[in-house]
């Protein structure tokens, strides 16, 4: 079972009221025999259980639970129970204090910079060079006397301190609020993870973080497990302990054999129940996990076993570290991944998986570092100008002779240059970049939920804008899933409504009831419905609440059939899966002999049926024609219905000799056919417009589905995929499987590529099928852009599917856990519409940032050049260093909260997928960036030179260190704010529209930033005085300034006039990677250890970045979203249950054997004899005459395993009652098995 299955420490807090003989409140057992027992596996485990408690029965005794009815509801006793064996959750991590992210804040090294500089200019300021050497020093602060303010010097660095302060204050309280809404969306995750367990007798769903060492769980296909438990009765149980021992064989566990479960495993077949015997920190999982570091526990650590060295610990802490890298990765605390220190490195040493950056990310990151080194070169340059001018103008052109008594002087205009330098570069850098991503993201995550979509990994939700593709499920996303048998086939009668009891023979009907209650899982049942009149509640595997419908409807009753053969009774179950696409059960009848059930896909099951009950009840010969026939007769018609076929059939087995239960081939066949029944499953009457929305939006949608591929067209036609007269291709899983592999049965990418352009339903498919049709549109080079796929999912093999596509969704009521823990976005309605949602979020959250963009470079083009041109030619810079900070706010904090919350509109629908390579500047907003800086830096120098003649007040020009703010330079300061503001509507519309205040008030956030920064402005103006060198002006000045910022609007409307396609001298900016960059990122990732070396050279990166400039905050925000390389937002530190920790199963495809189950009993047919569903479907219109792709020889380029054709080519046929019955292509299975093959590009964990 790997190294950990035998681990000789265990750790687990000590208990209290632990008696002093060793046993445990009034339980006869303590955590650490409990501990000690889950330590063993298979045989030593049972001879554990037998020596120790003589079997599970007495163990459940000693908890004070029932095998049958679990735990009573009390709570005193459940309370009882955490006390003495601990809760099911790790305690989370403490979340960081507003104190120490406003530490981290202060980190940041352009404001250190700016905070030395302010000091050193306050440390000055207040020094006087004795009275006689002044004029000695140069005509320095003469003009300041004149007006009493020679002390008033160290206002200006006072006031850089103070928007240090301000800058920091905001970015802290974001950091804050930020890890607020993880921290929230982490709490709803865990509040969706239930686990059915026993109490008092009755199923009932609990939070996971609820259940207690006692309860009797009920587990099945898809669970995750939530903690450690016993197995007490099972059928069939598979399980997938990769998560915790790295082998990707599934495990077999039966009450006999191999009964222990561990929590953080998956059910990959069968069902059972376990009893829960150690949870929380006591169980393998959290064990893992504390010692890793995860669980902060204050109390002691102590061992299971006494006595051992403390080597042991050293070598078990060992054992942990080679963990899956999920668990491993996932407990890295938010901030370490955002370039802050990692905490405890030593126990995190794994290997990052890797996932493609975000489209998003990507171009922001590339954007953002090309701004920094700009703004970087453009501060230096404005620097030492500012300097060389000085020195020239001092001691060359006056020579003058440099004085140790004026040092103190001359550095203070060397502070204050450099002051205005380091300035330029804060404006220039635009670290309201990744706030406005953030805000973005946060805002349409907490809106999408009310879209019922919710996301788990934050770019998820930005990348489903580019979305070109969807492959969807057919049940429960485009249908309704709730199923209803419509039509039965039942003593050689096609009823096309549900027969009355009266019209079926006594005897038929029992069988039928009986192999319908018996052979559905007993989890699957029907209630009575919430509300009067309504319709009733199905519960469990919605097609078998179907045909326990259909009992019911039948006026007969499955529960008495259930109560009088238990579950426990059932004496053989061969479980639902992929491979046998039916299930089967066996009871012992009264004599002794044995009877087995089986229901299945009618095709699949057909076969195996060699009788018939016919018209007097009596069974008869069913031979391969009537087969035929049947098909031709029954099913067909019923497929066409858009009805999925269920057949129900038993055979009589003797008790002597004894059958060999475990060969299953022989046992399920030559079965007796009782009925055929068509099952509805109405399309939800919201997806057609949904659908119709999507293809306006340039988004193809394909169905996969496991369903019968003339049910799949029906519905497909249907909802909108598919339409009478367009060229496109329908086929089965198999056709698509013999076209797109080569004589070695390996994929071929150009294969692939003559398939899926034209692909729109995809039927009878297995989760392999899914994942190779996803992989080869990802991977395909013929279309000019990257295509970005989504993928829906909602049983335990989608996986794969669900990993490799860009963006995974879950359902969130059919989902199992595995497929939710593999998927980005989960649907809690399950509805197709709520994904055209999030399209509609993802693609505004794109439009936000561009929005925002276009302002911040607008603002950033001019302020740079005007600091950096008045420093050249007047000496000093026309806005001052807190003017500019101010500046900074406005347009970086507050624009980036304003135009981040813009809601979505339908329009955004009506725009084909940006795509990946697309600018992130497009021609039209060059265009607006440019015209506005024009028509900015225009009036700004108007005003810097002829200002003081227009407004006939005194020149600000050359004004010596120190002077009081002048009139001029406040009015200049005033225009360019109000000219950002009203810009600020401009960039509401970023593709040329000309009504700019469109939806305005929709948008409330909006408006009262703009009011409110105008208020503020008023403020600083008439109020601020020397801090902020303004001197109040007047009515008319003011209304100038106004005047000339509403020019902005008007000169919005001529730059819009203007065609973008005819400047064809504008470039874009902000492309995504190219293709050599993206190269070298995957060389310099696909090192095999990214260990602590290579994290600290990545940190020193980003450190580096930070010295330079503000970039840093944008690396923090890109790397706190790469939610693959560290879990997104699986990552924060609050942890409140176990269950979130699991990592994820080693996802093993392998070709030809299956051992991955399905959710539903008729998905995927793999071995269909007839030809007529074999062939590939040009649904309702004939065929194109390049429908029939060449298949060149070419070398294998697939890491499949070979496997060997076994299809002849078929016919392509037109009409939906296929027919062609002549020709039997018999597709035994005789195909060899080949060795799994890990798909390595899969990540196998979250």
């Amino acid at each position: 079972m790997g190294d950990l299955g035998n681990s000789t420490v265990d750790f687990h807090p000590k208990k209290p009221g632990m008696d002093k003989g060793g046993h445990e409140g009034d339980f006869g057992v303590t955590v650490e025999e409990l501990c000690l027992l889950m330590e063993l596996r298979g045989p030593e485990a049972l001879q554990k259980i037998q020596e120790n408690y003589t079997d599970t029965e007495t163990l459940c005794h000693r908890l004070k639970t029932s095998p049958a009815d679990g735990l009573s509801d009390n709570p005193a006793d459940l309370e009882k129970r955490r006390q003495v064996f601990g809760m099911n959750f790790i305690p989370p991590k403490k979340p960081k204090t507003f104190l120490q992210l406003v530490w981290e804040a202060l980190q940041d090294v352009t404001l250190i910079i700016l905070e030395i500089a302010a000091i050193i200019s306050l440390g000055l300021s207040f020094y006087q060079p004795p009275g006689g050497e002044i004029e000695v020093c140069g005509n320095v602060s003469s003009g300041a006397e004149d007006e009493g303010e020679a002390e008033a010097g160290w206002i200006e660095g006072a006031a850089i301190l103070l928007s240090v302060l301000c800058v920091v204050l905001v970015t802290a309280f974001n950091d804050w609020s930020k890890e607020k809404q993880f921290r929230g969306l982490q709490s709803r995750i865990e509040q969706e993870q239930r686990f059915a367990v026993a109490r008092n007798g009755t199923v009932i769903q609990i939070p996971v973080a609820e259940m207690v060492v006692g309860d009797i769980a009920q587990i099945k296909y898809g669970d995750l497990l939530p903690a450690d438990g016993v197995l007490i009765q099972g059928n069939d149980l598979k399980i997938d302990e990769s998560s915790l021992t790295g082998e990707s064989d599934h495990v077999r566990k039966s009450v006999d054999k191999d009964p222990m479960l561990l929590s953080g495993t998956h059910v990959m077949e069968g069902s059972g129940k376990m009893l829960v015997t150690a949870v929380g920190v006591n169980s393998q999982t959290g064990i893992i996990f504390t010692l890793l570091g995860a669980g902060e526990l204050e109390e002691e650590k102590k061992d299971c076993k006494k006595g051992k060295q403390d080597g042991t610990l050293e070598n078990n802490q060992n054992k942990a570290k080679k963990q899956d890298e999920a668990v491993a990765m996932e407990m890295q605390p938010l901030k370490s991944a955002e370039g802050g220190e990692v905490e405890e490195k030593e126990k995190k040493k794994a290997s990052v998986p890797k996932k493609e950056k975000s489209v998003l990310q990507g171009k922001l990151t590339k954007l953002a570092v090309q701004i920094g080194k700009a703004g970087l070169v453009m501060s230096a340059i404005t620097v030492i100008i500012l300097m060389l001018y000085f020195v020239i103008e001092t001691f060359v052109i006056q020579g003058r002779v440099w004085l140790t008594e004026c040092t103190p002087i001359y550095v203070q205009y060397f502070v204050k240059f450099f002051i205005i330098g380091v300035t330029v570069l804060v404006v220039a850098v635009p670290e309201g970049l990744p706030l406005a991503v953030t805000i973005s993201l946060a805002y349409s995550v907490k809106k999408m939920m009310k879209d019922n979509n919710l996301v788990r990994h934050l770019d998820a939700c930005e990348t489903m804008g580019n979305a070109t593709a969807i492959c969807s499920d057919k049940t429960g996303t485009l249908t309704t899933n709730r199923m209803t048998v419509v039509q039965i086939y039942v003593r050689d009668q096609h009823f096309r409504d549900i027969p009355r009891p009266d019209q079926i023979n006594p005897k038929t009907l029992e069988l039928i009831t009986s192999a319908i209650a018996v052979n559905c899982a007993y989890t699957s049942k029907i209630m009575a419905a919430d509300k009067e009149g309504g319709l009733p509640k199905q519960v469990g595997n919605k097609t078998e609440c179907a045909l326990l419908g259909l009992v019911l409807g039948l006026k007969q009753d499955y529960q008495a059939v259930r109560e009088q053969i238990p579950e426990e009774k059932l004496y053989k179950v061969y479980t639902f899966n992929s491979v046998r696409k039916s299930m089967s059960t066996v009871i012992q009848m009264p004599d002794g002999s044995f009877r087995l059930y089986s229901k299945g896909a009618s095709e699949i099951l057909l076969r195996k049926c060699s009788f018939i009950l016919g018209r007097d009840d009596e069974a008869r010969a069913f031979r391969p024609r009537d087969k035929d026939e049947m098909v031709k007769k029954v099913i067909e018609p019923m497929a066409c219905d858009g009805l999925r076929t269920i057949c129900i059939a038993y055979r009589e087995l003797p008790a002597d000799p004894m059958p060999d239960w475990d060969n299953e081939t022989d046992i399920v066949s030559n079965l007796t056919c009782i009925t055929v029944v068509g099952i509805e499953d109405p399309v939800r009457p919201e997806v057609p417009e949904a659908i119709r929305k999507c293809q306006r939006a340039g988004i193809t949608v394909r169905m996969v589905t496991g369903d019968n591929i003339n049910t799949a067209r029906a519905i497909a036609a249907k909802c909108g995929i598919i339409h009478p007269g367009d060229d496109f291709l329908c086929m089965e899983g198999k056709e698509f499987n013999r076209r797109i592999r080569n004589e070695k049965g390996e994929v071929e990418q150009e294969r692939i590529d003559k398939i899926w352009p034209k692909l729109r339903v995809l039927a009878r498919s297995s989760p392999t099928d899914k994942h190779t049709l996803v992989k080869g549109i990802i991977d395909s080079t013929i279309v000019e852009q990257r295509q970005v796929v989504a993928v829906t999912g909602d049983g335990t093999n989608d996986g794969p599917a669900l990993k490799k596509a860009d963006v995974g969704f879950a359902m969130g009521i059919a989902g199992t856990d595995v497929a939710k823990e593999a998927s980005d976005i989960i649907l809690t309605d399950d509805n197709f519409s709520s994904i055209v949602k999030a399209v509609m979020w993802g693609r505004n959250v794109y439009d936000s940032i561009s929005k925002f963009l276009q302002f911040q470079l607008t603002v950033n083009v001019v302020a740079v050049i005007v600091a950096f041109t008045g420093a050249c030619i007047t000496q000093d810079s026309s806005l001052k260093a807190v003017q500019m900070l101010w500046v900074n706010l406005i347009m970086d904090t507050f624009a980036s909260l304003a135009l981040a919350t813009e809601p979505p509109n339908e329009a955004l629908l009506l725009r084909k997928p940006y795509g990946r390579n697309n600018p992130l500047i497009s021609r039209t907003m060059m265009k607006n960036i440019l015209g506005h800086a024009v028509f900015q830096l225009t009036i700004i120098f108007t005003l810097l030179f002829v200002g003081e003649k227009i407004f006939d007040i005194d020149s600000g020009r050359n004004a010596l260190l120190h002077s009081p703010p002048s009139e001029h330079y406040t009015i200049i300061f005033n225009t360019f704010v109000l000219m950002q503001l009203f810009n600020e509507i401009n960039a509401r519309k970023i593709h040329g529209e000309r009504n700019v205040f469109d939806g305005i008030f929709a948008n409330p956030i909006f408006c009262s930033i703009v009011l409110g920064t105008f208020a503020i402005q008023i403020v600083i103006v008439q109020f601020g005085g020397k801090p902020f060198s303004c001197s109040p002006l007047n009515a008319e000045q003011w209304l100038w300034c106004l005047f000339v910022g509403m020019g902005e609007l008007i000169w919005g409307q001529v730059i819009a006039s203007v065609p973008t396609h005819q400047l064809k001298c504008l470039k874009e900016a902000g492309h995504g990677m190219t293709q050599d960059e993206i190269m070298e990122e995957e060389l310099a990732e696909d090192e095999d250890e990214i260990d602590y070396a290579e994290r600290e050279l990545r940190r020193g990166q980003i450190l580096w970045f930070r010295g330079l400039n503000r970039i840093q905050t944008q690396i923090r925000v890109v790397k706190a979203f790469r939610s693959s390389l560290y879990g997104g937002i699986e990552r924060p530190e609050s942890r409140n249950s176990i269950h979130d920790f699991q990592a994820h199963p080693e996802f093993i495809i392998t070709d030809s054997v299956h051992n991955i189950p399905l959710i539903d009993e008729t998905d995927v047919d793999d071995e269909s004899e007839r030809s007529n569903h074999n062939h590939v479907c040009v649904a309702l219109r004939h065929p194109s005459p390049h429908s029939q792709p060449q298949e060149p020889q070419r070398p294998p380029r697939s890491r499949y395993p070979p496997r060997p054709l076994r299809q002849q080519s078929l016919p392509v046929t037109l009409n939906c009652n296929n027919n062609a019955t002549e020709s039997h292509v018999y597709l035994g299975s005789s195909v060899s098995p080949c060795p799994a093959s890990p798909l390595h590009s899969l990540e196998t964990c979250l």
